[in-house]
C-alpha cells in the first residue's frame, strides 16, 4: 500500500479509531493521543503487510488494540457477577418506581443523565467488555469485525456485549440513584 492510499484510509477511521483509544484508556485523552500516534507509526510502517481490498478498519484497529496491550503488559482478566440482576435491569426499575413513558421508560431516565456521565459508565467497565463496547458503540464495528480485531470468537463478542450491556444499566440506574432522579426501589 502505498503512503497515499494508506494516509487517506487513516484518514477515514481516525475519529473512529481515537474514540476507542480513549475508551481504552478510561477516557485518559492524552494517553489515547499516544496510544494512536504509536498504532498509526506502527502501521505505516506494516502497511505493506495489508491485503488491498480487506477491511483496513479492522486491520488498523487490531494494531492498535495490540499497542494497547503491549503499553499495558498482559491484562488480568477481571471478572464481575451479573447474574444477581435481572435481564431488563434498567427497564425494570424504571418501571417499579412509576417512569411511565409511552413505550420506553428507560429512554426517559436516559435523556435525564449527561452524555459524559455515559462515558464514565463505559469507561468504568472490566477491560474485556470496555474494548468490545467501545468497538462496538465507538468504532461502530460488526461483531465480526470486533472479532477479527481482537482475535476472540464472534459468539465471546456476542457474550461480552451482552454482559457489558447488562453491567451499564445496573451503573446507569445506581447514578440515576445517587443524583437524585429517581429514589431507590425498596423490596421491604
Amino acid at each position: 500500500m502505498d503512503r497515499a492510499t494508506f494516509e487517506r484510509e487513516l484518514g477515514e477511521i481516525l475519529g473512529l479509531a481515537y474514540g476507542y483509544a480513549v475508551r481504552l484508556n478510561s477516557g485518559d485523552h492524552e494517553a489515547a493521543e499516544d496510544l494512536l500516534q504509536e498504532a498509526s507509526i506502527s502501521a505505516f510502517r506494516g502497511r505493506d503487510s495489508f491485503t488491498v481490498g480487506t477491511n483496513f478498519k479492522a486491520w488498523f484497529f487490531k494494531i492498535l488494540t495490540n499497542a494497547f496491550y503491549r503499553r499495558a503488559g498482559k491484562k488480568e482478566v477481571q471478572t464481575v457477577s451479573i447474574d444477581a440482576d435481572p435481564e431488563p435491569y434498567l427497564y425494570l426499575q424504571a418501571r417499579e418506581v412509576g417512569i411511565a413513558g409511552a413505550d420506553d421508560p428507560a429512554e426517559i431516565l436516559f435523556n435525564k443523565i449527561d452524555t459524559a456521565e455515559v462515558k464514565q459508565a463505559l469507561d468504568n467497565l472490566p477491560s474485556e467488555f470496555r474494548e468490545v463496547s467501545a468497538l462496538y458503540f465507538t468504532g461502530e464495528m460488526s461483531y465480526e469485525e470486533i472479532s477479527d480485531t481482537l482475535n476472540i470468537p464472534v459468539g465471546t463478542v456476542r457474550s461480552r456485549l451482552h454482559r457489558a450491556r447488562k453491567l451499564l444499566q445496573v451503573a446507569l440506574w445506581d447514578l440515576a440513584v445517587s443524583r437524585g432522579i429517581v429514589e431507590a426501589v425498596s423490596y421491604a
